[in-house]
């Protein structure tokens, strides 16, 4: 997968062949973000992405700025590979936490200005 605007704009990030996923492709995450673009300014974004998966979208919007990016993942792998991914990055904008979406959802008091959820089928 590759970000492709922001700070991290054509970096490529190789999630690895074993987590239990299918990332947005390229195009279809190209295609969101132009509608987005349209019509958010990044930079004023809190974004929550909830069954993150490999971090794909999460790592897009922090790569443009946005103020805060938490993604919510279930797999231990998953989060771990998003959580080593932000260190080597330096990604101070994005946090994952590791917790199930239902369970995180009635708790929280957070308030965001875009929500992204790509559940599994």
């Amino acid at each position: 997968m590759r970000i492709i605007r922001g700070k991290y704009q054509r970096r490529q990030i190789q999630a690895p062949a074993n987590l239990p996923v299918r990332p947005t492709t390229d195009m279809a995450k190209e295609s969101l973000f132009n509608i987005l673009e349209n019509n958010l300014d990044f930079e004023e974004v809190e974004a929550l992405d909830l069954f993150t998966g490999t971090g794909n979208i999460a790592f897009e919007l922090a790569s443009r700025g946005c103020i805060s990016v938490l993604a919510i993942e279930q797999d231990k792998a998953c989060v771990q590979f998003i959580k080593n991914t932000v260190s080597q990055l330096k990604m101070d904008n994005l946090t994952v936490l590791r917790m199930d979406v239902f369970k995180f959802l009635p708790g929280t008091r957070q308030q965001f200005d875009l929500i992204f959820a790509d559940p599994p089928y």
